[in-house]
């Protein structure tokens, strides 16, 4: 009985515990810029005003009411800080109180929730619902992709309601501004830098741009496609052809060519280049572009470059693409 009586007591107080909580857990923490919109759910809290301070939720089209206010009040466009000063001025304007206080947080950001786009695997918008960090959201998303590049663009207050059209073709911004923090895949990934770990908040966008990636195909012993780290990423022809773990003995380095197709042209170009030349160090090194494919032929091949370029071409569908981080 007393077993009966002690357990019966401690289930009483862990369930008062876990209450008292739950009712203590702080609304969700928002970007200082953050605009409510239409289903956010906000706390208003007006100091030494019990009765007035309540949970609302902002209705579709984007209003909210509160007792001893006639009229509705536009929450939607407006950011919590702006919505507590017009609250306040109704409050004194109706003499309901001489000095008000108030205070609005947003406990749950329906209306702007986090676009994450790019090399995810399941590109998406976000609910944010409390305090959420970077790898909460890329973990919502599936992780990433194998072709995912080494950095991770997260822009403050973009707004999207929407996915676009093609979410998964992004490019790295040009100049990412004060507004945009760049994350290295390999410090967050690792865990080498804690602060990688970005908070994350409602209204942000999450971009995940593809690596880019050079060919190197025929006379190698590992051909195949290798990703850059970034796009802006430059790769010699020396180091390509030691990704693809050196020559064959059959290779012909002397004929060999780079296979390049300018973005946004719509043509392609056939570049000779001398591997043996570069190898003995009797002609400089080259860079490659992304997407270039350096094709070395092999001795027993005996037809026209212009040939041996375009079966490059098709030797690449279907690579295997390496991973360099």
């Amino acid at each position: 009985m007393r077993r009966a009586l002690l357990g019966g007591l401690v289930f009483l107080l862990s369930f008062s515990v876990l209450t008292r909580a739950q009712e203590t857990t702080p609304p969700a923490a928002a970007a200082p810029d953050y605009v409510i919109g239409p289903g956010d759910l906000l706390s208003i809290v007006v100091y030494d005003a019990p009765d007035l301070s309540r949970d609302v939720r902002v209705s579709a089209k984007g209003f909210i009411q509160l007792p001893l206010l006639p009229d509705p009040i536009q929450a939607d466009g407006r950011t919590p800080e702006e919505l507590a000063d017009v609250l306040a001025h109704e409050f004194q304007q109706r003499q309901i109180l001489r000095n008000p206080q108030v205070t609005v947080l947003v406990k749950e950001f329906k209306s702007r929730p986090v676009a994450v786009l790019g090399a995810v695997k399941r590109p998406q918008m976000v609910p944010v619902l409390g305090p959420m960090n970077l790898l909460q959201v890329l973990s919502a998303v599936e992780g990433l992709t194998d072709d995912a590049g080494g950095r991770i663009y997260v822009t403050r207050g973009a707004g999207l309601r929407e996915l676009p059209a093609t979410p998964g073709e992004v490019g790295e911004p040009e100049n990412p501004g004060p507004r945009t923090l760049v994350v290295d895949v390999r410090d967050l990934m690792e865990m080498r830098d804690p602060a990688a770990n970005v908070p994350v908040y409602a209204g942000d966008m999450i971009t995940v741009p593809r690596a880019g990636v050079i060919y190197v195909v025929g006379a190698v012993n590992k051909p195949g496609g290798f990703l850059l780290r970034d796009r802006r990423e430059q790769v010699s022809i020396l180091q390509a052809v030691a990704l693809a773990e050196n020559m064959t003995g059959t290779a012909r380095p002397g004929d060999a060519v780079i296979v390049r197709r300018p973005p946004g042209t719509g043509k392609e170009e056939t570049i000779p280049v001398d591997v043996g030349q570069i190898l003995a160090r009797r002609a400089p090194d080259q860079h490659l572009q992304e997407n270039d494919i350096l094709f070395i032929p092999d001795s027993a091949f005996k037809k026209g470059l212009r040939r041996a370029a375009e079966a490059a071409i098709q030797i690449t569908t279907g690579l295997v693409i390496w991973g360099r981080r």
